[in-house]
């Protein structure tokens, strides 16, 4: 079982608690920090890629969690957390694509479920990688797709899917670009 990790840290004359836990559910590690009580920025990264290696255990989850808390208190200390909790999601490590769903508030549409999603490497649009999804809903088997991303770094994706299905379904997502990736899984909601 992993446990998060909490630690209040005074930078100048504000106190900041940074607050670490997994979200196994999502496959994500993910930092919060706040100041009275606010959220004043989040940083996540998805270890969805590295749960398929073999002997990926809850111990190599923890690790990375806590590397990923000490490098927000760091950031603390320095003065930098701002800049550091403005990045979108990335892989693990963090030197990976960054994969991030354009269109999740209208996603489903006359029994199709649409997902539009952008590859960016470094903040800019990468052209030509390749997304294979996989929808799994409940006991059924999981439908497969394959897309490439345009020059804007976009590519659609399109299943047939009941309405009712939807509070059961999870999308996961590869990126794959010259010898990068990012892989983030989504859950699908009614609109």
């Amino acid at each position: 079982m992993i446990f998060g990790f909490n630690t209040d840290i005074k930078s100048g004359e504000t106190v900041y608690h940074v607050q670490s836990e997994a979200r196994e559910a999502d496959l994500l590690l993910q930092t919060q920090v706040f100041v009275r009580g606010r959220c004043i920025g989040k940083r996540a990264s998805s270890y969805a890629d590295r749960v398929a290696e073999p002997g990926f255990a809850d111990e190599q989850m923890h690790e990375l969690l806590k590397a990923q808390h000490r490098q927000v208190l760091e950031a603390v200390r320095e003065g930098k957390v701002e800049s550091l909790l403005a990045g979108e999601i990335q892989d693990y490590d963090g030197s990976g694509l960054v994969l991030r769903w354009t269109n999740a508030q209208s996603v489903f549409t006359e029994n199709t479920v649409v997902l539009r999603l952008q590859v960016t490497d470094r903040g800019a649009p990468v052209e030509g990688a390749k997304l294979t999804t996989r929808f799994a809903v409940s006991n059924q088997a999981p439908i497969y797709s394959q897309a490439l991303t345009d020059a804007a770094g976009i590519a659609e994706t399109k299943v047939l899917l009941e309405e009712s299905s939807l509070p059961e379904a999870v999308v996961l997502v590869q990126a794959a670009h010259d010898g990068k990736s990012a892989t983030r899984k989504f859950r699908l909601r009614r609109g």
